[in-house]
């Protein structure tokens, strides 16, 4: 009865217990569920579009969320002896994050390519479309000789993408480049400037840090910062001449460490371990095709449970998953020139790709060491820090504070994230390691100035915030804030609010506390 109880639970139940699930945020923008099916390329789908009734209290909201975390237990009887595998969730992801990001050119050839053999049709589809944009608000949007260049510019591509190899077109929200727009524009006379004062700096024969990291507060140039993150990680020693020998030997260490322990991640003690890590791995950065490559999962992997298993105070705690990524992508940088989205690992000499596995792992290790608390029983370091972050707010703008009491939002339900993932799922990639070149450059910044950072970053959505009546749309809003299109000026600009912040409360304890 028990096994047919079960079977019929599969039949029912489309989302499998322990599958990736959409998880929402910067990185991770709400899925269309359309988006996620597939259909014979000649039948177009019906959909119905009930409209949803909205909770009226957080516990229907939960109901209405839940995801599936854990396994089944049949399924952990031939899961050790599965490799990493890439997500199965590109082709939906990539379809929900560009909606609303590309031009009307690119969304011609996405049209044309999935439908061969009617370019025709959907060529002239675009010339309509872009005539009838002409007097859309009363504006001139389009001129009939921009549809011609269009349509021609569109056709020409199409040519070109049908004799070069297919290649995944990145969101911008999975663009890791510094800039907002592909491709870097040319390095004006000021960024020459601090570039030449930080090779400088680097060249001496024991660096002064605490020039390095006033200097590394308002951005660090992508040529010299794996170096510099390095340094102010406290991996590397400011003596020039030791750095070598400590890079050898803490390299020869991290591997040391993979022989002694990974085998053992298939042991009842730590089977669970690995499981999780097994699970999480494909949930990191889902919409980036760098982080979906199976030599780079298995990397983290390594990277994971080895921390995990030298830290048994904590052991491996969701979350930790994303700090892995700024550092591996920054130091892969020092050997790829662009598009780091679409590089393959695997094509990097066997040393190159240890070498990045063991520094990323190392200075994963020194960020970690001063928050460990977030990651212990109880995680006591995030509920003391969103605790903080409540009063403080609650001092800066009360406005705020009480249109969350009003609609019974704790600040738990979003800045728990906030605190665990350090701001991870709220940005793209780019804009953290923005953010983690500050970070790194102040005193305690993963651990204190995270939170006036926080607390910026709060604000800096308050019209949106009071303009939200009921507590589902406060929540959503507050889970998937749009950020997708920021870059170096907004991630400055955010910095420049907390350090006012922090500056203004941190040494005044009357202010801080009621």
């Amino acid at each position: 009865m028990a096994t047919e109880n079960r079977i019929n639970f599969w039949r029912r139940n489309a989302k499998v217990p322990g599958s990736v699930q959409p998880v929402y945020g910067a990185q991770h923008p709400p899925l269309d569920p359309r988006l996620r099916r597939t259909y014979p390329k000649d039948t177009k789908p019906k959909f119905n579009n009930p409209k949803s009734k909205k909770a009226s209290s957080f516990h229907e909201f939960a109901r209405s969320t839940n995801d599936a975390w854990d396994i089944d237990e049949e399924e952990d009887e031939d899961f050790l002896g599965t490799p990493a595998q890439t997500s199965s969730l590109s082709s939906g992801l990539h379809s929900s994050s560009t909606q609303n990001q590309q031009n009307q050119v690119g969304d011609a050839e996405t049209r044309v390519s999935h439908r061969p053999g009617t370019e025709d049709q959907d060529l002239q589809d675009v010339g309509e479309e872009d005539a009838e944009c002409e007097h859309v608000n009363g504006k001139v949007v389009k001129s009939s000789s921009d549809v011609h260049l269009n349509t021609s510019s569109v056709r020409s591509t199409l040519q070109k993408q049908q004799s070069l190899p297919v290649r995944p077109i990145i969101p911008l929200v999975a663009r890791m480049s510094d800039q907002n727009a592909s491709g870097a524009p040319p390095m004006t006379v000021r960024e020459k400037s601090r570039l030449d004062k930080f090779k400088q700096l680097l060249a001496s024969p024991n660096t002064d840090l605490e020039e390095l990291r006033k200097h590394s507060w308002s951005g660090i140039p992508r040529e010299v910062r794996p170096i510099t993150w390095r340094l102010l990680s406290g991996y590397l020693p400011a003596n020039k001449e030791r750095r070598e020998l400590v890079l050898t030997r803490k390299r020869e260490e991290y591997f040391g460490f993979i022989e002694q322990y990974y085998h053992s991640r298939t042991d009842e003690h730590y089977k669970d371990t690995y499981r999780q890590i097994h699970i999480d791995i494909p949930r990191t950065n889902p919409l980036i095709p760098l982080f979906q490559q199976p030599v780079v999962q298995e990397v983290f992997e390594r990277i994971l449970f080895i921390w995990a298993i030298r830290h048994p105070a904590s052991g491996y705690v969701q979350g930790i998953n994303d700090l892995v990524t700024p550092f591996f992508v920054v130091f892969l940088s020092e050997f790829v020139t662009e598009d780091v989205e679409n590089f393959e690992v695997a094509a990097l000499p066997l040393d190159t790709q240890r070498n990045i596995e063991a520094d990323s792992f190392w200075c994963m290790s020194k960020l970690l060491d001063g928050i460990q608390d977030n990651y212990t029983f109880a995680q006591p370091g995030i509920q003391n820090k969103v605790k903080a972050l409540e009063e403080l707010v609650s001092r800066i703008d009360e406005d705020i504070h009480n249109h969350f009491q009003r609609y019974e939002v704790e600040y738990l339900q979003f800045a728990f994230r906030w605190m665990n993932n350090l701001l991870m799922r709220e940005l793209p990639l780019r804009c953290t390691i923005r953010l983690w070149d500050t970070y790194q450059a102040e005193a305690e910044g993963f651990s204190h100035f995270h939170l006036y950072v926080c607390s910026a970053f709060l604000i800096e959505w308050r019209k949106e915030i009071l303009s939200m009546v009921d507590f589902q749309g406060l929540l959503m809003l507050l889970q998937n804030l749009p950020t997708i299109h920021w870059g170096n000026e907004e991630v400055g600009l955010l910095l420049a609010e907390a350090y006012r912040l922090k500056y203004m409360f941190a040494d005044a304890p009357s202010h801080y506390k009621r």
